[in-house]
Parts: structure tokens; C-alpha cells; sequence
């Protein structure tokens, strides 16, 4: 079908009255008024995609005849707590209405992709198969409609996040999200962040379509954007469809406002992980994967990160990050051959990949009191007290961007990096 919703540029702002109305007029396009649905919003680590409101606004608009269950996309990421549903989505859909998805346990095949297709995809960077697994809810539910909602932004496994993304990892299987991970860390996140067209990207969309096509899955898809004069977040773009023009159309406008391109690398970049969004470095890592094309060779990034409380979201793969950190690369792929239970867990081992500076520059974590030097540097990082890092580089008195410090040191502050990639403009030429 041809998008329902298509509105995007630049410099649209689409206030809540613009998008509830889309949201109604995309439903109302919707052949067979749905009996059943299935909302599928991010967890509370994309709180800023918009998804959180748009899926109160689509549980009103469906109406109390509609029953309507809705299910995060958390792939790897822990269950979302009361707190974190309330604050993402307030309290207007009732609480029963929220269903967890289990990654490894409540999940069922659906098809497997030949190693042949991802050996060709990759490169030859891979060659195995990979089983396609979802959460037996989204199969066997009984849903008329299935609605993703989430925010397209650059993103270092895929290129630019959503569409497929959010339901085939999202609500996805430990075979696919491992392995899709794996993959796309061995091609590099330098050749695959920002772009749209990627190896993982294939493998996902030819899940979808391969695997789930006969399922009434619809995408709402946001494109937001940090105003760095003001502040606040502004909503460019907004566009629903079923296929990947839809998506694709909305990843040319993430590519034009989410992408921070400079002239010259970074000496010192600093970034803020907002406590609620960011408990782990398995997503507070952002401030690495997003800056890192960015900072010079023998730069420095600190993160001030006061809510971290541990490295992976799962118990198997905090285990792996506490016993190897952030090796690198070259180390991490020699790892895999040789430990086991790491070469069972290739998500982690992708992780470790993208979490490290690759030697180049030094990583500096400053977390709250959940979280001392001895864990910090046991993985590889550098430790900064969170007290005197905030007292030198306060958050709400920088600027998105250069600063010079009081002593006339130079800086880059970054208040969110779930927002943007940050690159030169050589990595992007045209």
C-alpha cells in the first residue's frame, strides 16, 4: 500500500494535534476496523522517539470496543518497571494491559536465513545461518493489527534504527539478535552508522517479509531532532506505512537532522547519560558508539553517567562484559574462538566490539555510588568521581556542543547521544 502518512522536512515541527491526527487518519486507512490489537512502542532507554505518547494516542483513538495490549520492544534490555511505564506512557492505558517480552524463553522459530545470504551480505565478514525467532504473542495472539511505533536515528548495528528492527530484535529471539549483532560489529560500525542500505538491515527486512508477511504489522515511524538553542525536542518528522519505502522515507530526513557532521575531530568530548534512561553501559555505551567516528586519535571522551548500576542486561552477558571489559576488536573476534560460552553469546561479544575506542582515544566513566573504580576499571575504562566531573562540566549550564571551560580548556557536550551520530564530514561526503 502506498504511505499512509508521509510528512517530514528539515524544519517541521509537527505539534500533538498534527500527530494524533495522522495517527487517526492512518487508522482510519486501515482496510478492517481491528477487534484486536497489538501496540509495539521502545522501552523506556527511547523515551525521547515520541512512541510513549503516540501509543496513549493510538489506545484512544481505537477506542474501549478495541482491545489493546501493548508489548516494549526490549529485546536484550530488562523488563520495563511500573515506574518507567508511567513515565513513559503516563497512566492511561491500564497496567494489564502491558505484556513482557522474554528473549529467551517465550519465543518460537518462524524460518531461518541461509548462511549463503548472510555470508553474501556480509562480505564473506560471516558465514552461518541465522534462526528467526518471535515472541509467541505477536504468532499466536489473534491480533488484527500490529502497530510498531519508534523513532528512526542512526544507529551502530543496523545504520538507522526501527522498521524491522523493532520486531524482529525487538521482539526477538537469542539466535538472531546474537548473530545479527555479530555480523554487523565485524563489518564496523564506522561503514554501517547512518547508512540505511547495510548487511544487517537486509537480513532483518528479509525476516519480515521472508518470515512475517502474512502478519498485519504497520509502522509509525518519528524523526526528532534537539533543538540546541532551545532545548527541546521537536518532532520533524512522522510517517506510517507497511513496507520499506515508508521507512526509507523517513531515514533520508533522519539522515539530514540526526547526522552532526564536523570539519575537524573532537580533542574532548562529554556526554550525559540521563539516570532513568541509562542504568548499564550495555546502552550507555551510546556515548562510544555515537561519538566515535567523531573524537581524534588520542582524544578523550567522559561520560557522566549517574544511574549506571552495571554493564550487561542480562545476567549471562554481565557476566561476560565483567570477565573481558572492552578489548577491542582484533581480541574480542580471537575470544570468540576460544571461549564458549561467549561464542554462544555473539551480542555480547558485538558489544564489546562497539564499546571500545579501538585504542585510539580513552574512555572515562563516572557513575553514582551504585558503581566504584574497581568495577569501571576491571572493564577497561578510566574512572572520574561523578561529584567533581559534574562540579567541573555542569550539565544544565552547557551548551549542546563547543564550550570553552572557565580555565579555557575546549570541550564537545553531548546532552543525549540516543539523539544523533556525531561524525565528520568526510565519513559522509554528498
Amino acid at each position: 500500500m502506498p504511505i499512509l502518512v508521509n510528512d517530514g522536512a528539515a524544519d517541521r515541527v509537527i505539534s500533538p494535534e498534527e500527530q494524533r491526527h495522522h495517527l487517526q487518519t492512518a487508522l482510519e486507512s486501515i482496510a478492517d476496523r481491528p477487534r484486536k490489537v497489538l501496540l509495539v512502542p521502545p522501552d523506556i532507554s527511547r523515551k525521547h522517539s515520541q512512541a510513549g505518547p503516540l501509543a496513549v494516542m493510538a489506545y484512544e483513538l481505537l477506542g474501549p470496543d478495541v482491545q489493546v495490549n501493548v508489548m516494549p520492544a526490549i529485546g536484550t534490555h530488562f523488563a520495563m518497571t511500573d515506574d518507567e511505564i508511567a513515565t513513559m506512557f503516563g497512566d492511561t492505558i491500564p497496567r494489564d494491559r502491558f505484556l513482557d517480552h522474554d528473549w529467551r524463553n517465550g519465543v518460537e522459530s518462524v524460518g531461518v536465513i541461509p548462511s549463503a545470504l548472510v555470508a553474501e551480505w556480509s562480505d564473506g565478514g560471516v558465514n552461518y545461518d541465522i534462526e528467526v525467532s518471535v515472541d509467541r504473542e505477536l504468532i499466536h495472539g489473534g491480533y488484527d493489527l500490529v502497530l510498531s511505533l519508534g523513532q528512526i536515528v542512526p544507529h551502530e548495528v543496523v545504520g538507522m534504527a526501527n522498521y524491522s528492527k523493532n520486531i524482529i530484535v525487538g521482539l526477538g529471539g537469542a539466535d538472531l539478535i546474537n548473530r545479527s549483532h555479530y555480523l554487523g560489529s565485524v563489518h564496523g560500525a564506522e561503514r554501517t552508522m547512518g547508512r540505511i542500505d547495510t548487511p544487517v538491515r537486509r537480513i532483518l527486512n528479509y525476516a519480515l517479509h521472508e518470515f512475517l508477511g502474512t502478519l498485519p504489522i504497520w509502522f509509525v515511524f518519528t524523526v526528532m531532532e534537539l533543538d540546541t538553542g532551545t532545548g527541546k525536542l521537536n518532532m520533524r518528522g512522522m510517517y506510517v506505512g507497511d513496507d520499506d519505502e515508508t521507512f526509507a522515507s523517513g531515514a533520508r530526513l533522519s539522515q539530514q537532522v540526526n547526522l552532526n557532521l564536523l570539519e575537524q575531530p573532537l580533542h574532548k568530548i562529554v556526554v550525559y547519560l540521563e539516570a532513568d534512561e541509562f542504568k548499564s553501559t550495555w546502552l550507555g555505551n551510546k556515548a562510544v558508539y555515537r561519538t566515535r567516528m567523531a573524537i581524534a586519535d588520542g582524544g578523550e571522551l567522559l561520560v557522566l553517567a549517574p544511574g549506571l548500576r552495571e554493564f550487561g542486561e542480562d545476567r549471562t552477558i554481565d557476566a561476560l562484559l565483567r570477565k573481558y571489559g572492552y578489548p577491542g576488536t582484533p581480541e574480542t573476534i580471537a575470544l570468540v574462538a576460544q571461549d564458549e560460552d561467549l561464542g554462544n553469546c555473539l551480542g555480547a561479544a558485538a558489544h564489546m566490539m562497539h564499546g571500545s575506542s579501538e585504542g585510539r582515544f580513552s574512555i572515562t566513566y563516572c557513575p553514582g555510588e551504585a558503581m566504584g573504580r574497581e568495577e569501571i576499571e576491571s572493564v577497561g575504562y578510566l574512572y572520574a568521581d561523578l561529584g567533581e566531573m559534574l562540579e567541573r562540566y555542569p550539565p544544565d549550564q552547557l551548551d549542546e556542543g563547543f564550550n570553552t571551560m572557565p580555565d579555557g580548556e575546549e570541550i564537545y557536550f553531548i546532552s543525549n547521544p540516543a539523539l544523533g551520530l556525531w561524525a565528520l564530514q568526510s565519513d559522509f561526503p554528498g
